[in-house]
């Protein structure tokens, strides 16, 4: 039998949350920066932001982000182990990120999906999400860590 359990991770989950995002070839994590153990602990105890994970039979093998501004709410940094993806565990993530964000009062999700990540793109709008044409994302950092 298959025990598939999915949880809110905490900062104790910090090692094996990044090592399931490094292991999915995630390449937007910055681990000197804002994915610091250091930087996700004040993150996580910031109520704004939640770490959510999938176990399977006790072992992390997907990871999703939720934050807020308190209007609308991102789905950030979702990650299955490439061996286990198309098994449905993606959508279970979804689906808890989904029920976390509305639980905060938030009504409005959003996501953003790089160019070349046509599995997200095609998993979310099979979830209902529809691209906004000629919305541009543009970003304002401090570093290349932030």
């Amino acid at each position: 039998m298959t025990v598939v359990a999915v949880r809110v991770l905490t900062i104790a989950d910090y090692d094996q949350a990044m090592a399931v995002w490094q292991r999915s070839g995630l390449h937007s994590l910055r681990p000197s920066g804002r994915d610091s153990r250091e930087a996700f602990a004040e993150q996580l105890t910031s109520g704004t932001q939640k770490l959510i994970g999938l176990e399977l039979h006790g072992n992390l093998v997907g990871v999703v982000l939720t934050t807020h501004d308190g209007r609308k709410g991102w789905i950030n940094r979702l990650a299955v182990l490439p061996e286990l993806r198309r098994r449905g565990y993606a959508q279970q993530l979804v689906a808890e990120a989904e029920r976390v964000l509305r639980s905060q009062g938030i009504t409005v999700i959003a996501v953003l999906i790089e160019p070349d990540n046509q599995e997200s793109l095609a998993l979310f709008q099979q979830l209902g999400y529809a691209e906004l044409p000629g919305m541009h994302y543009l970003s304002k950092r401090e570093s290349a860590d932030a």
